[in-house]
């Protein structure tokens, strides 16, 4: 093995998770890809290499390293349901037109919400929706040139 499937391999074990290449191959793909893959795009790029590879292989996995917190499980839309690899609480904003879901930093632990004072909390969640600045950037480019002629 290469090293860093070597220490994919002893994360999984320091988790007490068996790193079967299979896990190893789907914990590398979710950092390796940090677009908050789902389960489709992880079963379509990983069954190609891995032919006995199953959607109930990839689930089971996410679940397991979501248990472990090595995922988290990202659901800005009720129908779908994205995996990140960056377990800090952080938020997230998905952008209407070309769907790409972008990190950004904010201190959730400092949201105050006076009404939930006798609640117990057990996640946190900030997602925006709206354009990003790069489906946004033609946008102005056009609207611009349209003012021109």
């Amino acid at each position: 093995m290469n090293q860093k499937i070597d220490s994919l391999a002893k994360i999984l074990i320091e988790k007490n998770i068996k790193p079967s290449y299979q896990r190893i191959r789907i914990l590398q793909y979710i950092n390796e890809n940090i677009n908050h893959p789902t389960v489709d795009n992880i079963f379509n790029s990983l069954v190609k290499e891995i032919p006995t590879l199953s959607k109930a292989t990839v689930y089971n996995t996410l679940e397991l390293f979501e248990d472990a917190n090595l995922v988290k499980v990202i659901t800005i839309e009720d129908n779908e349901t994205r995996y990140d690899s960056r377990v800090h609480n952080h938020g997230h904003f998905k952008c209407e037109s070309c769907g790409s879901i972008y990190d950004f930093e904010v201190d959730i632990d400092s949201l105050v919400v006076n009404s939930l004072k006798y609640f117990k909390i057990n996640d946190k969640n900030v997602y925006f929706k709206g354009i990003c600045s790069r489906c946004l950037t033609p946008n102005k480019f056009l609207a611009k040139t349209k003012i021109r002629k």
